[in-house]
């Protein structure tokens, strides 16, 4: 059982093309959350993504009664010895209030595998782990509509928080505009905080060459305007594992991203041209270099033949039975009683 119920329209890509995989893996059978079936329903593994998710309410009573059930849930997996394994998506500790900090806290405690995005994810003590690395985007891509890329138009596209630094990226953006006048920006998606939405329209009033769209972009609208741009920036104050990345390098755009080790092996892994770095702050020449390289034409496609998903539900189904051995030890021969 995954921690996601039957996908959305809105429902992460990742998720829905992880279902996919591990449906079409033998020997395996996926079965989509419901409190219902995690507490009374049969299944053998317990997989977690975004934990904090299960608690995710918007009234106070829904969410008392899911603190709840995931007490009882965790009371259910103790005694049944069914084996969590949690995909870290993100290396931060569990936010929110002591109550929800404390459940997801004993659910990491069920932990029988982690499995890593990236080889840069951290090891934890104790706690074996699997790396299968982020799949690709090019099979959910490929029916969508695509454009021809825009000479010197850059972009940002996905859900804009605080952390992912737009602000820095629209403060560098006005300053290169006055070394490269041609350079366009489009800022596209949902502000999670409605003062920096305020910002970043204020910024586009002043701005002719920014465009934003503030606003939950459909699939083929997110293709339509990462296609339509030369290359996508990533201002990202931090950056681990990034969805986004991959679906820019999917779709053969180039992409500016901070420079971490993380981003250093992605470049070393898709070739070169495809990625570029910034220091430690988003800077006018970054963006700059950024169109420049764009405008000189890109060699080929990145090279993403490590991230096929059907490799992904593989091994996906390896780490199960890794973590279900790892919760159900069968007794030796040498320990069992005389005549068993």
């Amino acid at each position: 059982m995954q921690s996601f119920g039957v996908p959305r329209p809105t429902t992460n890509p990742y998720i829905v093309m992880l279902q996919d995989a591990l449906r079409r893996t033998p020997g395996l059978e996926h079965v989509p959350f419901s409190w219902r079936t995690a507490i009374f329903g049969r299944y053998d593994v317990f997989h977690v993504h975004w934990g904090d998710t299960l608690l995710a309410a918007g009234s106070w009573h829904t969410r008392a009664g899911k603190r709840a059930a995931m007490a009882v849930l965790l009371g259910r997996l103790a005694v049944t010895r069914t084996p969590v394994v949690r995909t870290v998506h993100n290396i931060t500790p569990p936010e929110g209030s002591r109550v929800d900090v404390a459940l997801m806290t004993a659910l990491e405690g069920r932990t029988k595998l982690r499995i890593r995005l990236s080889p840069t994810t951290p090891e934890v003590p104790g706690i074996p782990s699997a790396l299968i690395l982020h799949g690709h985007y090019r099979d959910w891509f490929a029916p969508m509509a695509k454009n021809a890329a825009t000479p010197d138009r850059l972009a940002y596209v996905g859900l804009i928080k605080p952390y992912k630094g737009v602000e820095q990226l629209l403060v560098a953006f006005e300053e290169a505009v006055a070394d490269r006048e041609q350079l366009r920006l489009t800022v596209a998606g949902r502000a999670s905080d409605p003062d920096l939405g305020r910002a970043i329209t204020e910024f586009a009033d002043r701005l002719p060459s920014l465009e934003a769209d503030l606003r939950y972009l459909s699939e083929e609208e997110f293709v339509s305007i990462v296609s339509a741009a030369s290359a996508i920036v990533l201002p990202y104050r931090h950056m681990h594992n990034s969805g986004s990345a991959l679906a820019a390098l999917s779709l053969d755009r180039p992409i500016l991203v901070p420079d971490n080790e993380t981003t250093r092996l992605l470049a070393a892994e898709v070739g070169p041209g495809w990625v570029h770095f910034f220091g430690e702050e988003l800077s006018s020449e970054s963006l700059v270099a950024l169109a420049e390289a764009a405008a000189a034409g890109m060699d080929g496609r990145p090279d993403l033949s490590a991230r096929d998903w059907d490799d992904a539900g593989a091994a996906h189904a390896a780490a199960y039975r890794d973590a279900l051995a790892a919760a159900r030890p069968r007794r030796s021969a040498r320990s069992r009683p005389e005549g068993t």
